[in-house]
């Protein structure tokens, strides 16, 4: 069977959209009309035209954060149940809360029962389900503990989405508060100040420095503001096009690891990213070299990936994984004594997360940190811009009242 996206009518002129699987389109209509629907398309979502049924939607076909996440979820609840994989992806195709979410597990479906494994057909979507994904459950078919595996990599997609949630949070509020302070700031200097300017024009008054830089960056904002927001736009966009490049890129990360402010944070969330990636794949059964090179897939950083490229080629050829981990020089020191401890072990997996588990504690600390330091920064320098605005404002107003006493 396949699955078809169409656009229908029900019996009082509304509007109907969504994904039904039939045998061919024919039988897809007579089941609309079996619904009291009258169908006005129907379009085959073929796992090859997948891709453009899926922009008959509006949308690509991919699976981003809690939607990957509550399939995930439901398929490791289903096959550790003992639900097989046909009907496991049916269930939650029919459970989808979206049509192009239905289509493309429908999709997936009708690869497996082309005969296909379940990870061959995934990667017939790549956008939808990363390369770790694929991976893991190429390792539980591999191993025949696929409910395993998807219990586990439901857990780390969990954990995953709600690190990236709990960031973005973090760092909302103090975006926000130097985005609004700086449009008032930036409508002040453009309405308000020149009017106050010209006040002070008409009488005459000897104003002090700080006012008339005032009146000079009003000037400058009102004429040639929009001048300098075109061209940090232009050239915001031709960073982006820069960036494109593959060496310019590389570049680009690995200067990011020498700056003084980021070059923390950076080497600490890609680390975090790429040993709870390891972990979970390690744990799945994947060979160390394979579970490498998905973990080196996820991880942002393309200098940090070209070192783990490197790691993998120093492993493939006999070294330890610590001493290869150690000589690609990107690493903390804890995870490097971390994995030293796994393989004299023989535990890597389970010390591989708790390694992941220890990053990710630090990367939580730093993030608080650094939220901490952000906020009261914001509002210090947003707060000291405004009351340098008043106090060039007020001088030369206080200056008048002095020249007005006088002259009484």
């Amino acid at each position: 069977m396949a699955a078809f996206l169409y656009n229908a009518v029900d019996a009082e002129g509304r509007p109907k959209k969504g994904v039904i699987e039939a045998v061919n389109a024919t039988v897809a209509r007579q089941s609309l009309r079996a619904q009291d629907l009258l169908p006005v398309s129907i379009e085959a979502t073929t796992q090859k035209a997948a891709a453009g049924a899926s922009r008959s939607l509006g949308r690509s076909p991919t699976l981003k954060g809690r939607a990957l996440t509550l399939v995930t979820r439901q398929l490791a609840t289903l096959i550790g149940s003992g639900v097989s994989i046909e009907e496991a992806l049916g269930i939650v195709a029919r459970q989808a809360s979206a049509p192009r979410i239905a289509s493309l597990i429908l999709n997936v479906r009708d690869g497996v029962l082309g005969g296909r494994g379940l990870a061959e057909v995934l990667g017939d979507f790549p956008a939808a389900f990363p390369d770790y994904y694929r991976a893991s459950v190429a390792a539980g078919e591999k191993a025949g503990r696929l409910g395993t595996v998807m219990t586990h990599l439901a857990g780390f997609v969990e954990r995953r989405q709600k690190n990236r949630q709990t960031v973005g949070l973090a760092l909302l509020y103090p975006a926000l508060l130097a985005v609004v302070s700086l449009g008032i700031i930036v409508l002040l200097l453009t309405y308000v100040v020149p009017d106050i300017a010209r006040v002070f024009s008409s009488r005459g008054a000897d104003l002090p420095p700080l006012t008339r830089g005032l009146i000079a960056t009003s000037g400058f904002v009102s004429t040639y503001g929009w001048m300098v927001l075109i061209g940090l736009g232009t050239g915001f966009l031709l960073f982006r096009q820069w960036l494109r490049g593959t060496a310019n890129r590389l570049l680009w990360d690995r200067w990011k690891l020498r700056m003084p402010l980021v070059r923390g944070f950076v080497r600490q969330s890609n680390t975090a990213q790429f040993a709870g990636t390891l972990a979970m794949l390690v744990q799945s059964g994947v060979p160390l070299s394979e579970a490498l090179e998905g973990a080196a897939r996820v991880t942002p950083n393309r200098y940090i990936r070209s070192r783990i490229d490197e790691t993998i080629r120093r492993v493939r050829e006999g070294s330890s994984f610590r001493d290869a981990l150690e000589a690609a020089e990107v690493f903390p020191p804890m995870l490097i004594a971390m994995v030293a401890s796994g393989e004299a072990g023989r535990a890597l997996g389970p010390t591989l997360e708790r390694a992941a588990t220890d990053q990710q504690s630090e990367l939580d600390a730093l993030v608080a940190t650094v939220v901490a330091l952000v906020e009261p920064g914001v509002l210090l320098l947003m707060g000291g811009l405004v009351l340098m605005m008043v106090v060039s404002i007020l001088l030369p107003i206080v200056g008048l009242n002095d020249l007005a006493g006088g002259n009484l």
